[in-house]
């Protein structure tokens, strides 16, 4: 046989072994999900059993979270404060920084990466569209979003005013507890104010995001329990993995992976402890 052909059938033969690998990674695919899908079904039962409904379309998982270092960034700072003010003074109070400009307006930065800026009317607007605006400066800012919503959810949110909101998130996942608030009048931005999270980084003493399942159990346990009492949980609306972020010191704070589960009138976060925190 001459050596083309032994050549041809050696390639034929690594092939169809390539094929049948790949058949089978599909089918282990299929089987996981096939099992994931009953056991979100099973949850589900337990849960209506329970007096609480959830569709289980509505629950977003998210490739492995871990508990990561956060710490305050002057880069990311500076990023907000020049997409905001332009070109400001600065001053060092200790643990806050001012920043001015006497014809845009000042900001003040605080640790943990909490922030409130003040605008002068009129120095930027809405241009008729407050969310691509917002949309707009949070990209020159640098702050990645998981999203972004207009809300008249304020007590205080007065006529010819707009309010709104934007999640912070890392690599695509919500850090549920960093939102910034944006305040328009009269289509003129008066302010931004919320927290930032950066600098983040894995810790070796780290949390894993915990199964679905349990985070669904703890909660239903704690609707039985009466610990939620004062909150509408009858139906889920939603479920999704994210983080919760919490200061640690000074300049220094850690995000953990958590479950969010929001409910008719409010939202709570499940950490792996099944520690439940209200959003």
């Amino acid at each position: 046989m001459s050596g083309s052909k032994i050549r041809n059938i050696a390639i034929v033969s690594l092939l169809l072994v390539n094929i049948l690998f790949l058949a089978i990674i599909i089918i282990d695919a299929a089987e996981d999900a096939r099992f994931e899908r009953e056991a979100l079904e099973n949850i589900s039962a337990i849960l209506y059993a329970g007096g609480i409904t959830i569709d289980p379309d509505n629950i977003i998982s998210a490739d492995a979270l871990r508990t990561m270092r956060t710490a305050r960034a002057a880069d990311v700072e500076r990023s907000i404060v020049g997409a905001l003010l332009g070109e400001t003074n600065i001053t060092d109070q200790g643990v806050i920084y001012v920043y001015e400009n006497p014809y845009r307006g000042t900001a003040e930065f605080y640790s943990a990466g909490d922030f409130d800026v003040r605008l002068f009317e009129g120095v930027i607007t809405g241009g008729g569209d407050v969310i691509r605006t917002v949309r707009s400066l949070l990209q020159n800012m640098g702050i990645e979003t998981m999203s972004i919503a207009l809300t008249s959810d304020f007590d205080d949110n007065e006529a010819g005013s707009e309010i709104v909101t934007a999640v912070a998130a890392y690599r695509g996942a919500g850090i549920f507890n960093s939102v910034i608030i944006f305040e328009f009048k009269a289509e003129s931005l008066v302010s931004v104010s919320g927290r930032y999270v950066a600098g983040i980084e894995p810790v070796d003493d780290f949390a894993e995001l915990s199964q679905v399942s349990s985070a669904l159990i703890r909660f239903l346990a704690a609707v039985k329990n009466e610990e939620l009492s004062d909150f509408d949980c009858n139906e889920i609306l939603d479920v999704r993995a994210g983080f919760r972020h919490q200061s640690v010191g000074t300049d220094e704070g850690i995000i953990d992976p958590v479950w969010l589960i929001t409910t008719g009138n409010a939202r709570f976060m499940v950490d792996s402890d099944g520690e439940i925190f209200v959003s």
